[in-house]
């Protein structure tokens, strides 16, 4: 797929997200089941993962630049450098966490585990955030805290990174945080969801 083509078809493109997926909940399938008595639709536990980065659909990231830029950097350069970076991103192996807390995010209708991950994870979330700092630098944005907050295709609504598995609907919106009891979590090496999408992969 050309940059062109990437840019003429907005709405068939997917989203693109730097993830861990998640390989087990618990000691066994019994353990993420238990959670169906606080959420009202789990999700299946094979899509399970924790995002690391949002990248969001290209040709709309790729809007929002030109937007903040007026002009000055066109879409086609932009995706190509958007998917350049990412598929020279270093991966994560993968590693251990654990959940005691099932809060509600995406708007308060969304049930999370937040996890607990090692000091190694976050050091690679906030790598990420260095280099889509860099990223943006090349491309000619100034303010490049405030367009990372403001871009709709990113989503980042805080600065803060809270690391969570999102597992399925609240029975309530805002409904509130609940204790659990420790629930172990192992995560898989980190993927480009969606990589095979971007530009002149193949």
């Amino acid at each position: 797929m050309t940059a062109g083509q990437a840019t003429g078809r907005a709405t068939q493109l997917p989203r693109i997200t730097v993830e861990a997926p998640v390989l087990h909940v618990g000691s066994g399938p019994d353990a993420y089941q238990s959670l169906d008595r606080y959420v009202e639709s789990l999700r299946n536990p094979r899509g399970l993962h924790m995002t690391l980065l949002h990248v969001g659909i290209l040709d709309r990231l790729a809007a929002d630049i030109v937007g903040w830029t007026r002009g000055a950097v066109g879409p086609e350069p932009v995706i190509r450098e958007v998917a350049g970076w990412l598929r020279g991103l270093p991966m994560l192996d993968g590693f251990l966490g654990k959940s005691e807390k099932l809060i509600t995010l995406g708007g308060g209708r969304v049930s999370s585990l937040e996890v607990t991950v090692p000091l190694a994870v976050q050091d690679y979330h906030t790598l990420l955030v260095q280099g889509l700092h860099v990223l943006l630098d090349d491309l000619g944005l100034d303010n490049i805290d405030d367009f990372i907050l403001s871009s709709p295709a990113l989503g980042c609504r805080s600065p803060r990174w809270l690391p969570h598995v999102a597992v399925g609907k609240a029975r309530f919106k805002h409904q509130e945080a609940i204790e659990l009891e420790a629930v172990a979590l192992e995560f898989g090496p980190s993927r480009i969801r969606n990589e095979v999408s971007l530009p002149g992969v193949v």
